[in-house]
């Protein structure tokens, strides 16, 4: 293990399908194919009405439901970067659909909970995959 580079995702049967997708320069989610319901983590079948799943595009815009600020080095691969925002983002979607993800392109003391974001993907440094950062909107 490289200790310069971030961590890398590990594809198991039930993430490869979004680590396909973010790769393809797309941001899929798995959704049920029966009542719609959108699924994070993702999961085989759905949670509500057990109907079979499968990974859909969202659009990528939300708000940053919560968020920390890393002032030391918790990570590997990210120590040029300190201080920075590592964020929970809630997607447009649907209520509750919240993906974990860095914040970029902002001063982490501008940023507020609630703020407009939306996510882009970039090229995960050591890996062949693309991975998904909130950058928040502009206001006025």
């Amino acid at each position: 293990v490289d200790p310069t580079l971030p961590p890398q995702p590990q594809p198991d049967v039930d993430t490869a399908p979004f680590w396909s997708a973010t790769t393809a320069g797309e941001l899929a989610i798995c959704r049920c194919t029966q009542c719609g319901l959108w699924l994070q983590p993702p999961a085989e079948r759905c949670r509500s009405c057990a109907g079979p799943t499968r990974f859909e595009p969202v659009g990528g815009d939300g708000t940053l439901f919560s968020f920390i600020v890393a002032h030391q080095p918790s990570s590997p691969g990210y120590l040029d970067e300190l201080p920075y925002a590592i964020g929970l983002v809630e997607l447009a979607e649907q209520p509750g659909l919240r993906l974990p993800m860095r914040v970029v392109g902002a001063e982490a003391a501008s940023l507020a909970v609630g703020a407009a974001v939306r996510v882009e993907l970039e090229d995960l440094r050591g890996a062949d995959v693309k991975v998904p950062v909130a950058r928040p909107v502009p206001t006025g």
